[in-house]
């Protein structure tokens, strides 16, 4: 008799072609937002036009001429174009001409000129510019007063920095445009690895690769340049790398990572064992990779979790610490979807390498901003930065736009934290929320053997 059971189809995988369609969709439609008002932009200029002006050095170093889209002017239209989600290069020129940018007044220049703009002005100045402003920022955050949460204040407490690594693929540039207009295919638009502080959320590194299929550890060496020693590092799996690894313990560099399901290793010694949890010293690699790291393993209902550290010393880290400062890795997905959902960097204005890139930076440079001022509400609300919703901070610009246009409200941190609850700033506690997993965990690896 014939079987007749069909084989089962694994679900497919949603194309993100169609996905930035629909973005570039909204994006064209949408009515052009109304700018920002004096407080938010003088608040933006502040802090970002002192550090384009510092620029100007390189801008003429590089060789390029003064014209009317100059350094200045070409940083207050790009952050504008990204912060007030403008959807096409056409009303960004009548914007410009007749409104003018932050600190720009309005020029008069052609949209042929600025399309030429946007596809050729290097990147790296953008890119210095972002770089100068973050150490700023990194000192305005440290100077705050405001909680953190319990793993995370322990870990400030005990190492450097705590930091987070990851990469995301950008979407397809499907805009047929500049030098994609004889191609047949639809390109993705690249690849960029961030390096985040998950105490001050705020992006250390970014880097940025024309190679969409890029391995994230592509990155590894300057990853490795650019963590400081007596840091904790936290990377997901794809970073796994024994000869990296080795390296980082010379370096004085604690990391974090989860274990793979088929590790290859040699139990050295138990330090602390139950049925629900293990915390072993094991050998792993051979040869020049040989090394002894801790394999931490908890058992969370029928899973077992399991973490790579070399973090040998279970005094200095702690199993339940350990394991819940891994799940604040989570941290660099969230900065990741602000950039590209929030802010847009799913929807790309041209299609040139140089233009992406400059888009990238811009838009990280805001993320920067965006952030500082959250944290600047968190410290007013006196509650830790996570409690907070970037999303609903940016969102929540309007009303105080709205507010300060009819002489109701001089300053957005003051305003926001005051309406924090009803604009859906302060996050609503979910309804039968679990005890915290690091209060679990806590219990499992205090149980008796």
């Amino acid at each position: 008799m014939e079987n007749t059971s069909a084989t089962p189809i694994s679900p497919k995988k949603p194309s993100s072609v169609r996905h930035t369609r629909a973005i570039q969709r909204d994006r064209s439609k949408r009515p052009v937002a109304t700018a920002p008002d004096l407080v938010v932009a003088q608040r933006l200029s502040d802090l970002v036009q002192p550090f384009t002006f510092s620029q100007v050095a390189h801008f003429h170093d590089l060789g390029l001429r003064e014209r009317t889209l100059t350094l200045p002017v070409m940083v207050a239209l790009v952050l504008s174009m990204i912060w007030r989600q403008i959807g096409s290069v056409s009303t960004l020129l009548h914007l410009l001409n007749e409104e003018g940018f932050l600190w720009t007044a309005p020029v008069q220049v052609s949209e042929q000129a600025l399309s030429q703009r946007l596809r050729v002005f290097p990147a790296v100045l953008f890119r210095d510019v972002f770089l100068t402003l973050v150490p700023t920022l990194r000192q305005r955050a440290q100077a705050r007063q405001r909680p953190l949460s319990r793993e995370l204040a322990w870990a400030q407490a005990h190492f450097s920095a705590v930091l987070a690594a990851d990469g995301s693929t950008l979407d397809a540039l499907i805009r047929k445009v500049g030098l994609l207009q004889d191609r047949p295919d639809t390109p993705l638009a690249g690849r960029m690895t961030a390096l985040l502080d998950l105490c001050l959320r705020l992006p250390r590194q970014i880097w940025y690769e024309e190679e969409a299929a890029a391995h994230d550890q592509r990155h590894w060496p300057q990853i490795l340049a650019a963590v400081p020693a007596g840091a904790l590092l936290i990377v997901d799996l794809g970073y796994t790398n024994f000869t990296l690894f080795a390296q980082l313990t010379l370096a004085q560099t604690t990391f974090m990572t989860r274990a793979k399901t088929n590790l290859v290793y040699q139990v050295a010694r138990v330090l602390h064992q139950t049925p629900d949890a293990r915390d072993q010293v094991v050998w792993i690699g051979a040869g020049n990779t040989r090394q002894q790291l801790r394999l931490i393993e908890v058992r969370v209902g029928a899973t077992w979790h399991r973490y790579l550290t070399n973090g040998l010393d279970p005094d200095r880290l702690p199993p339940a610490y350990a394991v819940a400062l891994y799940g604040q890795r989570w941290r660099i997905e969230d900065a990741f979807n602000a950039v590209k959902r929030l802010l847009g960097l799913a929807y790309f204005w041209v299609g040139s390498v140089n233009g992406v890139e400059l888009q990238v930076w811009a838009t990280w440079l805001l993320y920067a901003v965006l952030v500082d001022l959250t944290d600047a509400i968190a410290e007013v609300l006196e509650r830790p930065f996570d409690a907070l919703s970037l999303e609903m901070v940016y969102r929540s610009l309007y009303f105080f736009t709205s507010a300060y246009q009819r002489g109701l409200a001089t300053d957005p941190v003051a305003y926001l934290a005051a309406k924090a609850e009803r604009f859906g700033i302060l996050k609503r506690k979910r309804k039968g929320a679990r005890t915290s997993r690091l209060h679990n965990l806590a219990l499992t690896f205090a149980a008796e053997p």
